[in-house]
């Protein structure tokens, strides 16, 4: 093993600790992050800083333990849990999810594999005020249907919360648990963890919540949280960010409590698994991202008012986690990486590898109405001659294309370029036909 399974807990007079308290702090200020707390294991040595409150209405005290939501970082904690069943032989990854859930009866080819990398073809699925009340049996009929299928499972890849909700309901069929019951049994408690999900009415650690930014006033006020509790395997989970850590030693094979084989199954790269801005690629519930030689695992999430994220890389055993109860915590994050490689010479990656993708080039005859869901996204020319998107009716925002089909979003206020997607061609006829937007995909579904 190229690295110790044990590590160090840094002293409060480390100069790598001390210098990562002060950006914590300051960086904090800039960003008006209520609270934040940033972990650091380098395989030697655990940095571990905190700063702020977890309420920035009653001034509550921001602590080592408090657990904050995490958002879509609660799908990797679902994975595996799902992987623990797999490693049992209670489930298979290639095995028909219509075996087991008869949602699914119209979409007979889609696999527990295509559920965790984001490849069975799923809408988004439903919002979460259209979602509060149901059944998770009654959601996944709503949405698993083949007329609303996005594309063959397997061949591309399209982010879902309805394929968390459908592996949180496979986890109930085959425990006999609920989801939160077997995510505690199976993965938390063995972890370290102590459990905290969304809704709890008494819950058994400190926790945060999110925070909204007024920027006409400046205010900073709390955020209440939306999700329905079918979407709980998608998003419920609260936790710390040394509670990351233990995640992310788990994915990297630095703990007992997932077989090095499953882990190392969960972090390799599946087919079809282009994920735009979101990733390089995806495992089985983990997002991939290439720095340099070498290939993280980890995944991103915001509720909210909430910015999470892990990150961690087996060759040398490095895992890093951070969690804020702001939506301005990503800008925080960022900049923390940026710190961390400046300090540490640890290339921390936040974002895909950056690619070259030639100059911009015209409109690539893409015009018309696709769709997800109940999302449409509507692409034409603006008042400008030049192309934009709008989804379900929001304001136009442009679009700059590239020879590989790529495309990049642009701030109407600013003119700053963000990576938005990429369009796919139908490998028969060479026409546009899918979208994906933020890494969900539309299909095409007539001309504007």
């Amino acid at each position: 093993m190229p690295y110790p399974t044990t590590a160090h807990v840094a002293s409060a007079s480390s100069p790598l600790r001390r210098t990562l308290q002060d950006r914590l702090d300051s960086l904090a200020r800039t960003h008006r992050v209520p609270g934040a707390h940033l972990a650091v294991d380098t395989g030697t040595e655990i940095v571990s800083v905190h700063t702020g409150t977890a309420d920035a209405v009653r001034g509550t005290a921001f602590t080592a333990d408090t657990a904050v939501p995490l958002g879509s970082v609660t799908k990797t904690c679902t994975a595996a849990t799902v992987m623990l069943l797999i490693d049992d032989e209670d489930l298979d990854l290639d095995e028909s999810v219509a075996d087991v859930l008869p949602e699914f009866q119209d979409l007979p080819k889609v696999t527990v594999r295509h559920l965790l990398s984001h490849t069975a073809g799923l809408p988004t699925g439903l919002d979460s005020d259209t979602a509060a009340g149901m059944t998770a049996s009654r959601y996944l009929a709503a949405v698993c249907t083949a007329e609303d299928a996005l594309f063959a499972p397997g061949t591309d890849f399209s982010y879902s919360n309805a394929g968390y909700v459908a592996a949180g309901r496979l986890i109930e069929a085959v425990t006999g648990m609920t989801w939160h019951e077997a995510v505690r049994v199976l993965l938390l408690e063995p972890l370290g963890i102590t459990p905290a999900f969304l809704g709890d009415r008494a819950p058994l650690r400190p926790t945060a919540g999110g925070h909204t930014l007024n920027t006409a006033t400046g205010a900073v006020r709390p955020a209440r949280q939306s999700l329905a509790p079918v979407e709980a395997p998608a998003g419920a989970l609260l936790a710390s960010a040394p509670d990351l850590l233990a995640l992310g030693r788990t994915l990297i094979g630095r703990t007992a409590v997932l077989p090095s084989a499953t882990a190392a199954l969960m972090r390799r790269p599946e087919e079809g698994t282009e994920a735009g801005p979101l990733a390089d690629a995806w495992g089985l519930g983990a997002a991939l991202y290439q720095q340099d030689d070498r290939w993280w695992c980890g995944h991103d999430g915001n509720a909210q008012g909430t910015s999470c994220h892990l990150r961690a890389e087996p060759r040398s055993g490095v895992v890093v986690a951070f969690t804020g109860n702001a939506g301005g915590a990503t800008a925080l994050w960022r900049e923390l990486a940026d710190q961390l490689t400046r300090l540490t010479g640890l290339r921390v990656p936040v974002t895909p590898a950056s690619q070259d993708r030639g100059a911009p080039i015209p409109f690539p005859q893409c015009e018309g109405t696709y769709r997800n869901g109940t999302s449409e996204y509507r692409i034409g020319l603006g008042t400008d001659g030049l192309p934009a998107l709008s989804i379900d009716g929001d304001l136009s925002l442009p679009l700059v294309c590239y020879p590989d089909l790529s495309c990049d979003l642009v701030d109407p206020a600013t003119g700053r370029r963000e990576p938005g997607g990429r369009f796919h061609r139908d490998p028969v006829d060479g026409s546009v036909d899918r979208v994906q937007i933020s890494g969900r995909t539309a299909r095409r579904v007539g001309t504007v």
